[in-house]
């Protein structure tokens, strides 16, 4: 059996973290989103995986690589006009051979035995979709009986679904998909979507059967919040090890991973799990709480205190701040004093803007988001739920209650001025 992965989307949702990067490179506890699931399907038997790129492709490839250091033999097609699932899964008729294959979308991080469970469980010439009990208006619902699958509703309406089982986006489909596919309609949406497919497969007898997956098993990172979930939940199974220099008076407890020419310095308390990666520097008489990544290159300074966040390439917090629940972007910089909050006074779940929508993350506590090449100037906070654009500068003593536009420079009284350069 073979797989493809469809890996094509921008990603939107997750900005400003994704205009320089696809979300399926963002790093979840030391590894790109995509390697996790790679992982996955190496320990479920496949060897032979099809990515369907179109956003950032030259990224994507000069990442994962043929996929020899994965144990894995990776191929790549671009899908040039992005219009839906099932013109994406058609671009691997040549590549699955006639057989049985198992499709998955990229933006999933799933448990170490979800893709075993689903192959093991795959009968020949079948169908199989995976489902999970959640909301399902979000995604789609499966009418079911017993384990075989009736039917799907895209995204139906509140109290319209046929059961509340959800679609999770992992499937293995018999070499006639392909067929199907060549007769699926555009759907309301404007897409040819592999839902509308797999509904004309059963209609025509094909046998479909949904492998139940349990809640904590399956995880959509479609959102900063999910993103820092999909990062806990890995940091859960960290082993540490300490490869780098740790000075004297260094208190570690748990699980911690050092990375060979990571530096902690003296004073610094790491409560694990941690991961700190290559050309980090720590301290000293720094306090790094659990949940945290230091990808790479990054200075965590005197004083400063950082606790279940993910901090990109060169991102810097160099003394005297306090990052709580967060994702900080790449080359970001932290004046002394900047303060991100994470907690609102009312201990209701925080909100963010989403697609110039208020969304609830479902999360008490969650801190900013902050793009790449920020600066923040000296005595700054922001308030939980916060994005801020790449490039943005924000002015010394400014409180930032607001969302936060690309390259411009916020001021003390909430508005927004262009550079000059």
């Amino acid at each position: 059996m073979k797989a493809v992965i469809l890996i094509a989307g921008k990603g939107e949702r997750l900005l400003p973290l994704t205009a320089n990067r696809p979300k399926h490179l963002l790093p979840i506890a030391g590894k790109p989103l995509l390697e996790w699931l790679l992982i996955g399907v190496k320990e479920a038997g496949i060897q032979e995986v099809l990515l369907i790129t179109n956003y950032m492709e030259k990224m994507i490839r000069e990442r994962i690589g043929d996929g020899s250091s994965l144990g894995l033999k990776i191929s790549y097609v671009k899908q040039e006009e992005m219009s839906g699932t099932a013109n994406a899964f058609y671009s691997g008729e040549g590549f699955t051979a006639g057989e049985d294959f198992l499709g998955i979308y990229g933006d999933l991080y799933l448990a170490p035995s979800v893709l075993s469970k689903v192959v093991t469980g795959h009968l020949c010439g079948e169908t199989t979709i995976t489902g999970l009990k959640r909301d399902p208006y979000l995604y789609g619902a499966l009418k079911v009986a017993g384990d075989q699958v009736l039917g799907i509703v895209e995204k139906p309406k509140p109290g319209s679904a046929p059961s509340d089982i959800t679609n999770a986006g992992i499937y293995i489909f018999p070499p006639q998909v392909f067929k199907y596919i060549q007769k699926t309609a555009l759907s309301s949406r404007g897409e040819y979507e592999i839902t509308d497919t797999i509904n004309q497969m059963i209609i025509a007898g094909i046998k479909t059967r949904v492998q139940m997956l349990e809640f904590n098993e399956w995880l959509d990172v479609g959102h900063p919040w999910t993103l820092l979930e999909a990062n806990e939940r890995a940091m859960k199974n960290l082993k540490g090890s300490i490869h780098g220099k740790i000075e004297e008076g260094v208190y570690l407890q748990g699980e911690v991973y050092v990375a060979s020419s990571a530096v902690v310095k003296s004073g610094v308390y790491i409560e694990g799990p941690v991961y700190i990666g290559e050309g980090c520097e720590v301290g000293p008489n720094s306090y790094i709480r659990p949940g945290t990544v230091l990808t790479q290159n990054n200075k965590i300074g005197a004083g400063s205190e950082v606790k279940n966040s993910i901090l990109l390439n060169g991102a810097h917090i160099p003394h005297l701040s306090y990052v709580g629940d967060s994702i900080i972007g790449e080359k970001t910089n932290f004046g002394a004093g900047t303060i991100t909050a994470n907690l609102r006074f009312d201990n209701e779940p925080v909100k963010m803007t989403s697609k110039a929508q208020r969304v609830d993350t479902g999360r008490r506590k969650f801190g900013v988001v902050v793009g790449d090449n920020v600066q923040t100037g000296i005595n700054v906070s922001i308030h939980p739920g916060v994005r801020i654009g790449n490039n943005a500068w924000i002015e010394p003593g400014s409180v930032v209650t607001m969302d936060v536009s690309d390259g411009v420079i916020f001021l003390k009284n909430g508005s927004e001025k262009p550079k000059i350069y």
